[in-house]
């Protein structure tokens, strides 16, 4: 999880993300746009599958549901 959010922290650091910064467009839509919203998607989807690989906590008393 810790790689994950370095990873996150990297792709959307200002210089890189500055790289994207052009004039080029898809759809009319900047690449910048493009680029972040890639980034943001890629990162719930592999924050959502790396939480499905982990194992669920099991309760030390043995009862769910109460807090």
């Amino acid at each position: 999880m810790f790689l994950l959010t370095a990873a996150g922290l990297l792709l959307l650091v200002p210089p890189l993300v500055h790289l994207f910064n052009h004039d080029f467009t898809v759809f009319g839509v900047p690449q910048i746009v493009f680029y972040l919203f890639g980034v943001w998607l890629a990162l719930i989807v592999s924050t959502g599958v790396l939480a499905s690989w982990l194992p669920r906590e099991r309760s030390t008393n043995g009862e769910e549901g109460e807090g």
